[in-house]
């Protein structure tokens, strides 16, 4: 029988687990097997690039990213996972990050990844880690082919802090002893439920808000 976990902390993905944004990698490995046209391709760099510098609202950004998945295969998509997972985002696991995550185990916390990374990643990157439970973007399918556009929603800002919220209602966990490990501004509404915030590597304005409020910052 299983012994009830005693709490749960998430972790953000990209820039948190992972000192690098998984996005780039994975569209220039779809160009790279002919996923992906060059349009599209320059489309996502353009996309990416607004994203990093702030120019446009990033639920948008977001949204668009996903739009280059449009007619790729579910088993091209999970080989491209798969392939991506392996060759570049094992290495990028921050060693801290493992040292966190054993940390909260030993404590018979659950482990969850929270992320607007499609789940395709995070689950492929899961048995690295230890991961108990993966809530992440997925993509819908028709016909065992992409669409593009998201099931429900894409897992980002506020979308986190909703599912954040559910899950510990669900499985019955309390917000005040849960954790949440994020890197930028928009962890920020996940990071404000939870008992323990923990900012990873922080954008220079998550930064100046931990710093008001006193949340821990691990400058990894």
């Amino acid at each position: 029988m299983d012994v009830p976990k005693s709490y749960i902390a998430f972790f953000d993905l990209d820039k948190t687990i992972l000192s690098i944004n998984s996005g780039p990698l994975l569209v220039r490995e779809a160009f790279k097997r002919g996923l992906m046209s060059t349009k599209d391709l320059l489309d996502a760099l353009y996309l990416s690039w607004l994203y990093k510098l702030h120019l446009r609202d990033t639920s948008l950004l977001i949204s668009g990213m996903g739009r280059w998945l449009k007619g790729i295969t579910v088993d091209d998509v999970s080989e491209l996972s798969e392939h991506v997972v392996n060759k570049y985002l094992v290495n990028a696991i921050r060693p801290e990050i493992l040292t966190e995550i054993s940390f909260h185990k030993e404590r018979n916390a659950e482990i969850v990844i929270l992320s607007s990374v499609m789940i395709n990643i995070c689950r492929s990157l899961g048995p690295h880690l230890g991961i108990d439970k993966y809530i992440c973007t997925v993509m819908e399918v028709k016909d065992g082919v992409l669409t593009g556009l998201p099931v429900k929603s894409f897992c980002f800002k506020d979308e986190k802090r909703i599912r954040l919220v559910e899950y510990c209602k669900i499985m019955n966990y309390n917000l005040s002893n849960a954790f949440y490990y994020g890197d930028s501004i928009p962890d920020l509404q996940a990071l404000e439920v939870v008992g323990y915030p923990v900012c990873v590597a922080p954008d220079k304005r998550l930064l100046k808000i931990a710093r008001e409020r006193g949340w821990k910052i691990c400058d990894w």
